[in-house]
């Protein structure tokens, strides 16, 4: 059973932190809750100091009373584990237990995530409470989702970790020489003669080995997966009801979540915008389209969400009005079949006082509130998309692999970063409206028409070779530079770049790389220009579409095309970049669901089993967005021809 027919509809709530509250409060969110149409509450998430005060003794009392309150008031609960939190106690009794940084200091207690994920000591005591809870609440009727941990993130360099490494070492090498020949040691004499000579890659001198530096985010990944498993195992010994995770796309990244896409019942993540305006809304659709893609085109939740939260560098900015219900109708169009936030109430204390939640400090006669009313009743009259998926035509290709190795140390360019290639990647395509999917580089990709590689430095043999069978079965892909450079242990690749299978597929042989400076800029033969980055390349079937013209590098390739297997050697500007995706879109013969939106208005598709469709058009311009037909829409329930400024709409589709 899906958490939709357990709900019968979307889900909508957030997280609800009782215990910071007295019982006037309870009754007056009991009103507020039904008011707004909130159906799943996130209960538990840091109370583990007041659901086991010491160790080995629970107090399920004031639990009980918060379960069977939401129950009677008709919300469910998402009922966490409370192990991102351990209590006082915990880490008094178990001093090793508590995280060191890579220079050696350990933490002491006095916020959240302050635990080391590999200390037994840790790993038993969020076993014996995730355990306890599943007895306690495993069939209770309130409980319609279990949800583990929170955000893993916190890594460790403690010596209980360095043992653990060296035995995930063990397990995926055949002995030291095995180890010794992957990390390249015979550089800088590194060469191990015995295991214990190995550690974490703690703070060095200079750089540390990129090798040893990529195997240590496997191994966290592989490790966090497991603390994962084992309280979703321990859970499920007492509960049907489905386990996830809130899962964070930030702009770093601990885990594979493609792993763990496969492992939780739901694919759950927490996001919250880097930037305001249109770039709320890009990020959005970012995070939204990483998520559906995670959980191989599910349904997914959106677990967290600010509702006047944008986090910046140095401040939080507000939303303007009509983002909260923007935002929210932004994740549902990219296959959300709930919006959540942190959290239901302000809280008046505490180290997250002024994130913003559902209840505002202000209280109910407040904007935000009024908004949340406002997305509850939406919401309520679009239960009918539950369950249904999104589908794409084109995909942007997502490794975490490829995302550390861009990570490490002695890098050419420091300009070369993962993410912002992966996003600007699907923003060309976002800004075409075309709905994109991220998919894995040794994924099956034959679905696609087109697919973009825009920062995969390391690329795998198997995924060198089903790119080149993608080109081969009549995709179109577009490899861009800095790519495929190295293998799956970090060793460059020898008689030129990318890997012999997609130089193949593409026609071209990369003799040399040249970065450029902070300010440099070049003009290409097409009236384009390129910055960051550019290279040498030599033609090997492929034709020339566009050249330098300027330096050592005048009349040599920047852009080449080989059938329907293109290269990119150089980071576009905005309009030349645009122009080539659209390009590449017209040879793909890939539309945007609902053609004719002028830009800035956004359309995806949602498409059910039975052959039904909804468009979810956003307008995120500050003019009326005229449709290509009159259409419903279920938003206002009646006939509508154009979208309003900043406004949105839900269409069913005859």
């Amino acid at each position: 059973m899906t958490l939709a027919d357990r709900l019968g509809g979307l889900a909508f709530g957030g997280d609800y932190n009782p215990e910071q509250w007295d019982e006037a409060v309870w009754r007056e969110d009991d009103e507020l809750m039904r008011r707004a149409g909130v159906n799943l509450a996130t209960v538990g998430v840091f109370s583990w100091a007041l659901l086991e005060p010491a160790e080995g003794e629970y107090d399920f009392a004031w639990l009980d009373d918060q379960l069977d309150r939401l129950h009677a008031n008709g919300v469910a609960v998402d009922l966490a584990t409370p192990t991102a939190s351990p209590p006082p106690w915990f880490t008094l009794a178990h001093p090793d237990a508590l995280p060191v940084t890579a220079d050696g200091t350990r933490l002491v207690h006095g916020s959240r995530d302050t635990y080391c994920l590999v200390a037994p000591a840790y790993r038993d005591a969020a076993r014996r409470i995730a355990t306890a809870l599943a007895e306690r609440y495993g069939n209770h009727p309130a409980v319609a989702l279990w949800h583990v941990h929170n955000e893993y993130l916190t890594l460790c360099w403690c010596d209980q970790v360095a043992a653990a490494f060296r035995n995930w070492l063990r397990r995926r090498y055949d002995g030291l020489d095995a180890l010794n020949e992957a990390w390249g040691t015979a550089f800088w004499s590194q060469h191990y003669t015995a295991w214990d000579q190995v550690l974490p890659p703690r703070a060095t001198q200079w750089h540390k080995n990129p090798g040893q530096a990529l195997d240590f985010r496997r191994f966290w990944s592989d490790e966090a997966l497991a603390a994962y498993r084992e309280q979703r195992d321990a859970i499920r010994g007492h509960s049907d009801r489905l386990v996830t995770t809130n899962l964070m796309v930030p702009a770093y990244q601990n885990l594979d979540l493609w792993a763990f896409g496969r492992e939780v019942d739901v694919v759950a993540i927490d996001h919250y915008p880097s930037g305001p305006g249109i770039d709320a809304a890009a990020d959005t659709a970012f995070g939204g389209d990483r998520a559906r893609s995670f959980g191989g085109g599910r349904p997914w939740l959106l677990m967290e969400q600010g509702t006047n939260t944008v986090y910046t560098a140095d401040r939080i900015l507000a939303k303007e009005p009509g983002e909260i219900l923007r935002h929210s109708l932004g994740h549902l169009a990219h296959g959300a079949d709930g919006t959540l936030f942190f959290q239901w109430r302000q809280s008046r204390a505490g180290a997250e006082q002024w994130h913003s939640a559902m209840v505002p400090h202000a209280g109910p006669d407040s904007r935000i509130h009024r908004e949340v009313v406002a997305l509850g009743s939406a919401l309520g009259r679009l239960g009918e998309l539950a369950g249904s998926t999104v589908r794409a035509h084109a995909a942007v290709l997502h490794d975490s692999d490829a995302w550390w190795s861009m990570d490490g140390d002695g890098l050419p360019s420091a300009d070369l970063d993962y993410r912002s290639a992966l996003a600007r990647a699907h923003r060309a395509l976002w800004n075409a409206g075309v709905t994109t999917d991220f998919a894995h580089p040794e994924h099956d990709l034959s679905r696609y028409r087109l697919v973009l590689a825009p920062a995969l430095f390391l690329l795998s043999d198997a995924g060198a070779a089903n790119l080149r069978r993608f080109v081969a079965g009549g995709g179109t892909l577009l490899v861009q530079y800095a790519n495929g450079v190295v293998d799956d242990r970090l060793h460059a690749r020898l008689g030129g770049y990318p890997a012999a299978p997609l130089r193949e597929a593409l026609g071209i042989r990369v003799e040399e790389h040249r970065p450029l400076a902070r300010d440099e800029r070049l003009v290409l033969s097409d009236g384009t220009h390129g910055d960051c980055w550019s290279e040498s390349v030599r033609l090997h079937g492929a034709e020339a579409v566009a050249a330098y013209t300027t330096g050592m590098l005048a009349g040599s390739p920047a852009l080449t095309r080989h059938g329907r297997g293109w290269y990119l050697s150089t980071r576009l500007d905005d309009a030349g970049y645009a122009a080539l995706i659209a390009r590449l879109l017209a040879a793909a013969s890939v539309e945007p669901d609902l053609p004719g939106l002028p830009p800035g208005v956004e359309a995806v598709t949602r498409h059910a089993e039975d052959g039904r469709r909804w468009h979810i058009v956003l307008n995120h311009t500050a003019e009326p967005a005229r449709l290509p037909a009159s259409a419903h829409d279920l938003l206002t329930a009646g006939a509508i021809h154009e979208v309003r400024p900043g406004g949105c709409a839900v269409l069913r589709s005859p």
